[in-house]
């Protein structure tokens, strides 16, 4: 395929079309379109050879974290895969695992707590329940929709998420608000968490609401957005069940390995334990 195959709408929709055939979920297909055409700006209507695209990688590799790097780099490769140039596709960094993770990234319950009372301070019901439904279930903010009022009055929420369904259980506590909530706001079915125009809640909604109560919870704006509550779920939910494959299951990971990346403890708590092994005389 050429330089200017590779350039064409048709070839990027076709691309697109491959994606959805293959199950992948919107929000999937949407980054690696975002991330294509992204390496298109880049290379801004020139000649793409191997060279074009290596000095691409650099490119990403002094913008961004490398874990972003790689993740867009994944995508190109696909994209050129699909447009027959192996050729062009190259090799993503290569990161050793952290055995833990920085503190200043990594949200507290004492800081979860702080937010649901900041939200409460501001009135805004429908986000001190949203933030309390992630934490306390695990669910991805893209499944948020799948909260619905039949689902929290049977008590579970069926999820289908890359090509695979599980089940989410809702608490009883957490049951009693979200049903309390949809009494007051008069929602009879269908989702619990809507805009004002009744439209599921998506994640640039929660981020914008969750930012605002930084400074009243005093808590860093770097640790506020909704996948760090998944994150304080898993690692809550593992410190009592020790059980890595089971949380798998619960979080819907295909792969032990992601996670792993979900229960790391921050680094104090690494060197407490260091301390603790009492290694010296």
């Amino acid at each position: 395929m050429t330089t200017r195959e590779i350039y064409a709408q048709e070839t990027l929709n076709a691309f697109v079309q491959h994606l959805v055939e293959n199950e992948k979920s919107r929000l999937t297909v949407e980054k690696y379109v975002r991330d294509v055409r992204r390496f298109m700006a880049y290379v801004d209507g020139g000649t793409i050879d191997k060279q074009r695209v290596l000095d691409y990688k650099t490119y990403l590799f002094n913008q961004y974290a490398v874990r972003s790097a790689n993740s867009m780099l994944a995508a190109l490769n696909m994209y050129l895969r699909f447009a027959g140039r192996h050729d062009l596709t190259v090799k993503q960094y290569k990161i050793q695992k952290d055995a833990y993770c920085s503190e200043e990234k990594e949200l507290t319950k004492e800081e979860y707590l702080a937010l649901i009372r900041a939200a409460d301070q501001k009135q805004n019901r429908r986000l001190s329940l949203v933030i309390q439904t992630i934490c306390a279930t695990g669910i991805r903010v893209s499944e948020l929709s799948s909260i619905t009022i039949e689902a929290v009055k049977k008590g579970e929420a069926v999820v289908s998420c890359k090509g695979k369904i599980r089940r989410i259980f809702i608490i009883e506590a957490l049951r009693k608000k979200l049903l309390q909530y949809a009494r007051e706001m008069n929602i009879h079915a269908g989702p619990l968490f809507v805009t004002k125009n009744g439209r599921p809640l998506n994640r640039s909604n929660i981020w914008k609401e969750m930012k605002v109560l930084c400074k009243m919870a005093g808590v860093a704006p770097g640790k506020v957005f909704p996948h760090n509550l998944r994150h304080l779920f898993a690692r809550t939910f593992y410190g009592i069940e020790k059980d890595i494959a089971k949380l798998a299951d619960v979080l819907g990971h295909s792969n032990i390995n992601t996670t792993r990346i979900y229960i790391m403890t921050t680094g104090i708590e690494h060197q407490r334990k260091m301390e603790n092994l009492k290694l010296l005389l």
